[in-house]
């Protein structure tokens, strides 16, 4: 029997993604963005990003589908992420392959998000290792995971309790004036600047944190630090070293996230790390969990960069994986679920 053909389709936030995978291998990824449009209100606008998923939709399928040299009845089966994300946005995605699930009569499969960004490694790497821990970390998320199968046994081990570490950099960037979006901002001004320059917090490390909080995360505290110092030197009347406080403010962000992944698989006794998300662009965080993970015997599998954000060739990967596994589809009427739970892979 061939590998599966699945078309994925991701609109949790700002990215409209349409991506085709048979098996492991990636065919198309089509993504269109709508971060040019939020930019001007430092952050993502639910409504705006809802209509301009209406609007990217149909282009974006078409897109794919001429990429993958395929017609859509083509296909063997249809994912899309139903949740955690935004829920008008959502909504989009879902009704759009819910509508191609019916006109096609294919099977449909509605994803978790977070999932999906454990199961894009796939496509880079091969088949996941199985157990893994699993380090998420984007603009909504920080979460570190237990993966014992991608398809049906996820453990969350981990999470933010408030800010997630790309909303820091978004909230940071626009402190320091960088713009929006934060992430790739504040990793091109730190390349100048001195990681050791400023002593900023590191969230929920100390002794007492870690018997209740071990794998969890905090970065509101630092984002908070980083906009008192600087409201300091500005009061003070000096310039402010916008390298300098990037580079500390990024290097504090990503010695928590290295230092607590690592910490889970020493727990956890698992000597795989995968780790997915917009934040796992950042090229310091590639080099320090590279770097530290050598040193304690841990194989570290980070996707490349644009898998890394929301696509919907992550979703197609997944949903690959799952009819792989004989994991039957979702009933047509499932919702939307803008906090569905890690541990619900499939709807």
């Amino acid at each position: 029997m061939s590998e599966p053909l699945v078309l994925g389709i991701e609109t949790s936030c700002d990215e409209t993604g349409v991506g085709i995978v048979r098996g492991h291998t990636l065919l198309a990824d089509a993504v269109a963005t709508s971060v040019d449009e939020h930019a001007r209100f430092g952050g993502v606008i639910p409504e705006v990003a809802a209509r301009a998923h209406l609007e990217a939709m149909v282009p974006a399928l078409r897109r794919a589908c001429d990429e993958a040299g395929i017609a859509l009845h083509d296909v063997d089966a249809i994912a899309v992420t139903s949740g955690p994300g935004l829920v008008g946005a959502l909504l989009v995605g879902v009704a759009a392959a819910k509508a191609l699930s019916l006109a096609l009569d294919k099977p449909l499969y509605g994803v978790n998000h977070l999932a999906a960004h454990v199961a894009v490694d796939r496509l880079e790497h091969g088949p996941l290792p199985q157990p893994a821990i699993a380090m998420l970390v984007s603009g909504g998320h920080s979460s570190l995971l237990r993966v014992d199968d991608v398809a049906y046994a996820v453990t969350q081990l981990g999470q933010t309790l408030d800010d997630a570490a790309g909303e820091a950099f978004d909230k940071v960037a626009r402190i320091l004036g960088l713009g929006f979006p934060g992430g790739p901002a504040i990793d091109l001004a730190a390349r100048a600047g001195d990681p050791a320059a400023i002593a900023f917090p590191r969230g929920l490390t100390a002794a007492h944190d870690l018997e209740t909080h071990r794998f969890d995360y905090s970065f509101s505290g630092l984002k908070t630090a980083v906009a008192r110092w600087v409201e300091h030197a500005e009061r003070d009347g000096r310039s402010i070293p916008v390298a300098d406080v990037a580079a500390s403010f990024q290097e504090a962000v990503v010695d928590v996230l290295t230092r607590k992944a690592l910490d889970a698989c020493t727990r956890e006794g698992i000597e795989h790390l995968i780790i997915g998300g917009g934040v796992a662009a950042n090229s310091r965080l590639r080099a320090l969990v590279t770097e530290r993970a050598a040193r304690v015997g841990v194989t570290v599998r980070i996707p490349a960069p644009r898998l890394c954000t929301d696509n919907g060739a992550m979703v197609a990967s997944l949903g690959a994986h799952l009819v792989a596994s004989g994991i039957a589809p979702s009933e047509l009427a499932f919702p939307a679920d803008s906090s569905m739970p890690i541990d619900v892979v499939r709807v």
